[in-house]
């Protein structure tokens, strides 16, 4: 009994000491955690000014490399393009207005001659047939079944008018070359007054009506240019 009364009051003289330590032991933990709130916040704010900085950085490259790059490339298509369909004139600077009018006009029509010559383009016609030279409208054959676009051996063509309208249509690779007389004829133009021809290069598409499709060359989807034939007297 004597021993178990020393234990108690041993353990009772030891309970002040143990929460004299709890209570220094606190601050250190609340210290702690400030701490790491501080620091969490400092990550962030670097963080932030290395998204930042890395923005900026992609938008110096984007103004810098990729926007004339774009550009660039941009404008050599519109050349290309400018120059198949021929209107190369497009690319020019042009003449500015209330400047020398005779001269500015001469160089006109010299560019106008040069560029004529270079596409090969026919002359103008100043002179309109009577009405008894006007072609005598035949009657049309009938165009084939449109080919389904799943279907195999087929080809889209596009045929690409004086009006500037693109009309396309699909056939089969075997179908006679006849039909694309007969397609012109359907939609108003004669072909005793207008021609087929490739349109780069530009060439004249020889349409024979024992040849099909495929003989003449139009193997995968082609555009075709209308042309009005040149007029002899």
């Amino acid at each position: 009994m004597a021993a178990r009364g020393v234990v108690g009051i041993f353990f009772l003289s030891a309970v002040p000491l143990v929460c004299l330590e709890l209570r220094r032991g606190i601050p250190d933990i609340v210290y702690l955690k400030e701490e790491e709130e501080k620091n969490e916040k400092r990550q962030k704010l670097v963080r932030k000014k290395q998204q930042e900085a890395q923005g900026e950085k992609a938008s110096r490259y984007i103004e810098n490399v990729l926007k004339p790059h774009r550009e660039m490339k941009l404008r050599k298509l519109e050349e290309r393009f400018y120059e198949m369909m021929g209107e190369a004139w497009k690319l020019s600077s042009g003449h500015k207005l209330g400047g020398d009018e005779g001269t500015s006009q001469t160089s006109f029509e010299t560019s106008n001659r040069e560029a004529a010559k270079s596409q090969n383009l026919p002359k103008p016609v100043t002179e309109f047939p009577s009405p008894a030279e006007q072609p005598i409208c035949k009657e049309v054959n009938d165009l084939p079944t449109l080919a389904s676009q799943s279907a195999p051996q087929v080809v889209t063509v596009a045929l690409r008018c004086p009006s500037g309208n693109v009309l396309r249509r699909r056939f089969l690779k075997s179908c006679s070359s006849q039909v694309l007389l007969d397609w012109m004829m359907r939609i108003g133009y004669h072909t005793s007054l207008y021609s087929l021809s490739t349109s780069f290069p530009r060439r004249p598409l020889a349409v024979e009506g024992g040849q099909s499709l495929e003989d003449i060359g139009i193997t995968v989807d082609t555009v075709l240019v209308l042309e009005e034939k040149e007029q002899t007297n």
